[in-house]
């Protein structure tokens, strides 16, 4: 039998060999070799025990390797946790570990008796006490020196951390904490090196100590980037002594990163003159003065522009329209520059800017809106500066002015303002630094003030008022409910609601109303909306609900029936926006009773009024039964007999509304059979009649919008492709008040709003105690929403929600917002329409609605992209930066608080992504994805799981994800191996491609894998030996990256059944992937001396 292998192992021992020798063979007989011929003999059956043997080697078991090739170290028999009968080193076979057993134990073992020698003492040598008792003194002084000099070198931390007493304090001295100070600046701590040079100026009471504290100081506020503070304290030190050039040094400095160059040339010229000898004086001097000079050219050349723009602009004589264009768009893009800002205000630019405005000439005043936009922008101190020569009443009459454009432009001015003051930028600049104040909320309320009082101006222009109302949505409420303070709110409620209530109370064409467009009321419902949104506890619901119902009933109880009509429309517009309120004055006597009688009125404009205040009281169902009870019968008596079709079609929509009561309840129908589909059908012939005007033909949508909870109302209206067609006409046009109707109507046809399957044991249980049970319409079914989408998508219903979204008008709130989001998440449930949905702009449009309105419209539209960029190609559904914007909303599908196919979804399109380019991969990574899609690599549902691991797979080419695959304590690495030996093939295959990957990509990678798991050459054997080439491709590269790693590697390798299977791979020539591998791996082999290159082959 061969050295080393086998039975053998005991070969050439010697004739006095210990018995610890002997003990070491196999269980049941000895053996040993006869020295001449190498040949293996069975021991005599009786012991050869020589007497010089020690039975102290018996308690010894000496170190060995084990038969899987690792070490394990000796020890004394017995151990700790070893029974104390246990005195002997026992090795069963040379398999097994060895092992403390008793005498009997090893007397069976080795068929030896070993009780006819004398037992010795337990191995435990007094001797070891003393040198134990050192090693555990030498310890403690180890630890005491380690926490000594913690204490030296952190103590001034602890000190701000401790309290002490006076005389504690006067313990440490002013030049002690300055050397401390000194010793923590040179080794990089700035922080507490400044804290150490302020504890000792507050110890420190000689003048000359003290200045250079201030000096030391500065240089810790040049390292933290703190200038002013740096400026201050070096300019404390120069008062002190004024030749100090380390002072006037650091000061320049901190000058020179304030933008005052002029005054940073003067401190270095004074440096230069005191050692005129310093180099780097010199060449601080010579940087900075070329600096200056640049700057002082361009500003210059800017200087006479600047100039020649506002000549051209304010000359009275010049006549040269083109010429008087150019300047003022010149000195628009001029101010979109922060140097030419600056040179513009500095230049009195915004007193010239005031006459341009004073002008009334309207392309002179939108040049200087447009310009102080530019100036405002991102700059507090200036727009406080500007604020202060315009003056908010200017400001607020222009806003007000007839003309359109130009009153739009000073809503944007204004609400640049008032970014400005909230959020904006403070930039300390050499003259204005007094203009900053911390403070800016008088400003900001004066501004409101204003905006308020425009609102009941009359002598305020209709778009104005609209633009002031859409200002007030946009800045008073909170942006969050994060945010705490809703102060604004609250001031605005109190200052300014009735003058809002004076907006939505408007009755058009009654003497003394205020101008307002077609989409004035629903501004003020919108905002009436948030303001009470904004709210936080009942007493301030409880005063906003009481102020309303007191300017009810201030024009409903003194101002005979041109008051009612005021105080009815106040109703209406309460209902639209805080249904609360709404309901709360709904409920005041006389209003309901008045809202019925005036129904029957033979005035138009009273009549109209009326009805749609019994519309909007429709829509609650609080309401509902008394209206049914009472006002269905009236309005049909309208339907039928009156002469006007704008009367008409709003008692249409109240009939419509009622009719819908039942939502998508086929077994609920409050009108007899066919009466809802002849409401529809005539709210269809309205709509596409052009010659009424488009603000009745809104009405006709809102009809459509309740009616079509009736599924063979949306069959019918999908056939119809006409009325279709005219409703994203009117989705598109300039009133934007018909947005909520249009997206209801759409989400009713697609059947995209939210429904639950009911529980079956639930369903029975109701049954037997005889409860309404919804039952849901045939035509409501997958097949037949299936095709009504694609009629609708055949329509064009894509790009009239694209144009819909664009709408920078409040009456696309959030709500609406959501219901577009559901329609988009409906149209792309077919993989096969969503190619349709991007070439007509829905993959620009959801982007917005997957970062703004509520979190369940936001998840919808991060939904249906998610769906988009998984079967579409991204680069092109979202082309250029676009593609970039995708990755947060995907990201958010990824909470858990989402469900089980949103964050498949969301995985299976972030695999998408990261497989593109590393720039994606980055912006992955900045959005905190990894951690999460490590996290549902644990998921129990295999497909999350599987898409979890490919989006893994395509994240490991960032280096900044290889690096976590090796970071301590993690198992990343050894969960990837395991899943390579899972029975899941696509889990294999997905675990498999990220192991190819990272030891292709991270070389270290290759020598952690044999360490994370003993499996590891099992799971690479299966790979290779797979029925599947993809998997044995990607375990043929991953061993192919392990040989070329390291030679220890590739000998463990080696060692196993590898090398007999990647011999036969190497010859498979219908794989030839797998077999270039595999070559690959030999000839590393052969490069390593491992094997010998195979003669036969070439």
């Amino acid at each position: 039998m061969p050295a080393g292998t086998g039975k053998a192992l005991l070969c050439g021992i010697p004739a006095r060999a210990t018995l610890l020798e002997l003990a070491a063979c196999p269980a049941g007989t000895l053996w040993l070799c006869d020295p001449h011929s190498g040949d293996s003999l069975p021991a005599l059956s009786k012991p050869l025990l020589p007497t010089a043997v020690s039975v102290q080697n018996l308690h010894l078991c000496e170190g060995y390797v084990g038969h899987d090739g690792r070490s394990h170290p000796g020890f004394y028999c017995p151990r700790l946790t070893d029974p104390p009968g246990h005195r002997y080193c026992c090795q069963p076979s040379p398999r097994a570990l060895k092992s403390c057993c008793s005498q009997l134990a090893l007397e069976a073992l080795t068929g030896v008796n070993i009780s006819i020698l004398a037992s010795p003492d337990l191995l435990r040598n007094p001797l070891a006490l003393p040198f134990v008792g050192l090693y555990a003194l030498l310890v403690l002084l180890l630890m005491a020196i380690d926490l000594c000099h913690f204490y030296r070198t952190r103590r001034c931390h602890l000190a701000r951390l401790l309290p002490c007493t006076p005389g504690s304090r006067r313990q440490v001295t002013a030049e002690q904490l300055r050397a401390r100070g000194n010793a923590l600046f040179q080794a990089g701590d700035h922080g507490a090196a400044l804290a150490a040079y302020t504890e000792a100026l507050s110890l420190s009471d000689a003048a000359p100590e003290r200045a250079v504290l201030h000096r030391n100081r500065a240089a810790c506020y040049l390292k933290l980037e703190d200038y002013a503070k740096a400026e201050a304290d070096a300019t404390k030190a120069i008062e002190a002594d004024g030749r100090d050039v380390k002072a006037l040094f650091r000061r320049s400095q901190a000058l020179q990163q304030l933008g005052r160059l002029d005054q940073a040339v003067g401190d270095l010229q004074r440096c230069v003159s005191l050692e005129p000898r310093n180099k780097a004086f010199q060449e601080a001097l010579r940087a900075l003065g070329s600096s200056m000079h640049e700057k002082m050219k361009t500003m210059s050349c800017t200087d006479s522009k600047v100039e020649q723009m506002f000549q051209i602009l304010l000359d009275p004589e010049e006549e040269d329209a083109d010429k008087k264009q150019k300047a003022a768009q010149n000195l628009i893009v001029l101010a979109r520059e922060e140097a030419g800002a600056e040179k513009i205000f500095q230049s009195d630019g915004v007193r010239l800017l005031t006459q341009l405005l004073d002008t009334a000439k309207a392309d002179l005043m939108l040049a200087a809106l447009r310009t102080l936009v530019g100036l405002c922008s991102g700059h507090r101190s200036r727009t406080l500066a500007i604020l202060a020569e315009l003056g908010a009443p200017r400001l607020s009459a222009v806003l007000g002015v007839e003309h359109e454009q130009v009153s739009l432009a000073a809503c944007n001015l204004l609400h640049v303002m008032f970014d400005s003051l909230k959020e904006g930028l403070q930039k300390d600049f050499r003259g204005k630094e007094d203009a900053v104040v911390l403070d800016s909320s008088r400003d900001l309320k004066l501004l409101i003030r204003h905006l308020l009082e425009l609102l009941a101006l009359e002598g305020a222009s209709a778009h104005g008022r609209d633009n002031a109302l859409n200002l007030l949505i946009k800045v008073v409420p909170r942006k969050s409910p994060k945010e705490t303070n809703n102060s604004m709110s609250l001031w605005v409620i109190d200052q300014g609601l009735k003058k809002i209530l004076e907006v939505g109370s408007t009755v058009c064409g009654s003497p003394g109303s205020l101008p307002v467009t077609e989409n004035s009321r629903m501004s003020a419902s919108v905002l009436l909306s948030k303001l009470y949104e904004d709210l936080k506890c009942d007493a301030e619901r409880e005063n906003f609900h009481h102020l309303c119902e007191d300017y009810v009933r201030g024009w409903f109880e003194g101002h005979e029936l041109p008051g009612k009509l005021r105080a009815i429309q106040t109703v209406s517009c309460l209902l639209q926006g805080p249904s609360d309120a709404g309901n709360r004055v709904l409920e005041l006597e006389g209003i309901m009773d008045s809202v019925l009688s005036l129904c029957a009125s033979v005035c138009e404009a009273h009549q109209l009024v009326a009805v749609e205040a019994l519309i909007h009281a429709a829509d609650k169902a609080k309401r509902a039964s008394f209206i049914t009870a009472n006002g269905v019968s009236l309005l049909k008596e309208i339907y039928k007999h009156s002469e006007r079709d704008s009367i008409r079609i709003r008692a249409l929509v109240g009939l419509c509304k009622l009719g819908s009561a039942g939502g998508t309840d086929f077994s609920m129908k409050q009108f007899a059979e066919g009466s809802t589909m002849k409401l529809a059908k005539q709210c269809r012939k309205w709509l596409c009649n052009e010659a009424i005007d488009a603000g009745t033909r809104r009405w006709a949508v809102e009809g459509l919008a309740y009616l079509t909870f009736d599924a063979d109302v949306k069959e019918e209206f999908v056939e119809d492709k006409a009325a279709m067609q005219a409703m994203f006409h009117l989705a598109k046009s300039e009133d934007r008040s018909v947005l909520y109707a249009v997206a209801s109507t759409l989400v009713n046809c697609t059947n995209s709003y939210d429904h639950e399957e009911p529980d079956p044991q639930m369903l029975e249980l109701a049954k037997y105690a005889k409860q309404h049970i919804p039952e849901q319409h045939p035509k409501d079914k997958p097949e037949f929403v299936k095709r009504r989408v694609r009629k609708l998508l055949m329509a064009g219903v894509v790009s009239a929600l694209a144009c819909m979204v664009k709408s920078e008008n409040p009456a696309l709130t959030n709500s609406c917002r959501e219901l577009i989001s559901r329609v988009f998440l409906a149209l792309v449930e077919e993989a096969e329409d969503r190619g349709a949905v991007v070439a007509q702009g829905g993959g620009k449009a959801l982007i917005p609605l997957s970062l703004e309105g509520t979190e369940v419209g936001q998840t919808k539209a991060a939904q249906a992209l998610a769906k988009i960029t998984i079967t579409s190609n991204p680069e092109m559904a979202f082309p250029g930066e676009r593609i970039y914007e995708v990755v947060r909303p995907l990201v958010s599908l990824l909470h858990l608080q989402r469900t089980g196919l949103e964050n498949f979804e969301g995985l299976m399109a972030l695999t998408n992504l990261a497989g593109i380019s590393e720039r994606l991969r980055q912006k992955i990574l900045k959005e905190r994805a990894v951690p999460m899609i490590e996290g549902y690599m644990f998921e129990e549902h295999e497909l999350i799981r599987l898409a979890a691991t490919e989006c893994m797979c395509n994240m490991a080419m960032s280096k900044e994800v290889q690096e976590l695959f090796l970071a301590e304590g993690s198992d990343r690495l050894k969960l990837m191996v395991l899943y390579s030996g899972e029975e899941d093939e696509k889990l294999r295959r997905a675990a498999s491609g990220t192991l190819a990957m990272l030891t292709a990509l991270h070389p270290p990678i290759c020598k952690r894998i044999p360490q994370v798991t003993v499996h590891w050459l099992e799971i690479l054997q299966a790979l290779l030996l797979s029925p599947s080439a993809e998997l044995q491709h990607r375990g043929a590269v991953v061993v192919m990256n392990m040989m070329a790693a390291a030679r220890e590697v590739a000998e463990q390798l080696i060692a196993s059944e590898m090398l007999e299977i990647l011999s036969v791979l190497a010859k498979d020539k219908d794989k030839p992937r797998v077999a270039q591998a595999a070559q690959e791996s030999l000839a590393q082999a052969v490069a390593y001396g491992l094997i010998k290159p195979n003669p036969g082959q070439a």
